[in-house]
């Protein structure tokens, strides 16, 4: 169905006009509110950075409270109002919208601007959310470091009211509108809280599953358990559209997860043979990154076809003591974080060389029975494998229910645009 279709049919055929925002209401800047001003109770107050680091959508609470006598100098949005973030250091959170549905007024800092009005306020809210309005921030962004969007701009930007003429009947059409996105809303955010606790699950058995007791395994330098290769060139211009798999360091912690059978990029043959080869079984780890956090992120490499990386990287081979999925799941414990930190070097760029890297110790389970010692290090990431296969499910279908949120948003505030 096109997106006119499924409009008109929830229309029935009655009109829509786009209409400024400055027709519908009025922008009131809000006031010198400072976070040194919170107190621990007394008046509800909404610091506008707040808005895209604390809220979601709408709010009946607040985080953050100010005393009876600053707030009586404060300026305050009532319920129903919009609370719009108009500063942000990215584009992405300027012009964030909190809906106020709490039964008192609350005060607002600067920086944002109260938007009073009578029409749906979580309607004009989600019209707030669409590639439409993306683009509008965009055009008229002010700043660089810090960016804005100035009230007498966001004044000018034009939604789509239905039955203008009968008020009545456009709030029960913007009221069903959103009704559908509201379903949407909360399975996801049902989804995002079962995640979250997914993912804290997870840590807790990480973290209990590779913590030891003295005398329960034997804490072993990585490069006396395995070989360290590290790996050198391959610049992302050096990417074809096939050819042998690759895996740039810049790749290991912003596309992979802990171990992969297959590659996001390729290179020529001819490339292939200047660099280090990975093979099935193999980790490629990372040296170097701009945050302290990145460095040390491993992969598994489980492909059967050999892969090559390049260099910020490092291959490690496992010795007849070491799984590579045990070693990987290793590196995302405080443990591995403590013992890496006192060999990263620098500040803009961090980097741990693959010398310190063989320093660091790996805990090594009855070293004196490789055989049983896998068997442990296998069961392990057996349990870990089960908990991370979960993660990836739940990561899959979130994905998935916010592309349809995003499909419906834009669908149900897709009508014919006429000149404002």
């Amino acid at each position: 169905m096109s997106s006119f279709n499924f409009i008109e049919k929830l229309l029935d055929d009655v009109a829509v006009e786009w209409k400024a925002l400055g027709s519908l209401g009025e922008f009131i800047r809000g006031s010198g509110l400072q976070k040194r001003d919170f107190k621990e109770n007394g008046i509800g107050c909404i610091h506008y950075g707040q808005i895209y680091t604390y809220y979601g959508d709408y709010a009946y609470n607040t985080k953050s409270f100010v005393s009876t006598e600053l707030a009586s100098k404060l300026r305050k949005a009532k319920t129903g109002n919009l609370i719009i973030a108009t500063t942000s250091e990215n584009i992405e959170d300027v012009c964030k919208s909190l809906v106020w549905l709490g039964e008192h007024d609350v005060c607002v800092s600067g920086e944002t601007y109260i938007f009073r009005h009578k029409q749906n306020a979580k309607y004009v809210a989600y019209c707030l959310k669409t590639p439409e309005f993306f683009d509008f921030k965009k055009r008229n962004q002010t700043g660089t470091k810090v960016i804005r969007v100035h009230g007498d701009k966001l004044a000018e930007y034009a939604i789509p009211i239905p039955c203008p003429d009968n008020p009545q009947k456009s709030l029960e059409i913007q009221s069903e509108i959103v009704r559908i996105l509201d379903t949407f809303t909360e399975l996801t955010a049902e989804l995002t809280a079962e995640l979250t606790a997914r993912k804290k699950q997870y840590n807790y058995y990480r973290d209990q599953l590779l913590t030891f007791e003295e005398g329960d395994v034997d804490w072993k330098p990585l490069g006396e358990v395995s070989e360290l290769v590290r790996g050198n060139g391959l610049p992302k211009t050096d990417f074809t559209e096939i050819g042998v798999p690759a895996i740039h360091y810049g790749q290991i912690y912003t596309y992979y997860g802990t171990f992969t059978t297959e590659t996001k990029s390729f290179v020529s043959h001819e490339t292939a043979e200047k660099l280090k080869k990975v093979d099935t079984g193999d980790i490629v780890i990372t040296n170097t990154s701009e945050n302290f956090e990145d460095v040390g992120k491993a992969v598994v490499y489980l492909g059967k076809a050999q892969a090559v990386t390049g260099g910020h990287a490092t291959i490690i081979k496992p010795g007849q003591l070491l799984l590579g999925k045990y070693f990987a799941y290793f590196t995302q414990t405080d443990e591995f974080a403590n013992q890496k930190r006192k060999y990263s070097k620098g500040t803009k760029v961090i980097d741990v060389s693959a010398t310190d890297m063989s320093k660091i110790q790996v805990p090594i389970p009855c070293p004196d029975n490789p055989k049983k010692s896998l068997e442990i290090q296998a069961e392990i990431v057996r349990i870990l494998d089960t908990f991370t296969e979960l993660t990836a499910e739940l990561t899959a279908e979130l994905t998935a229910r916010k592309k349809q949120y995003n499909y419906y948003r834009d669908q149900l505030l897709t009508f014919p645009k006429e000149e404002v």
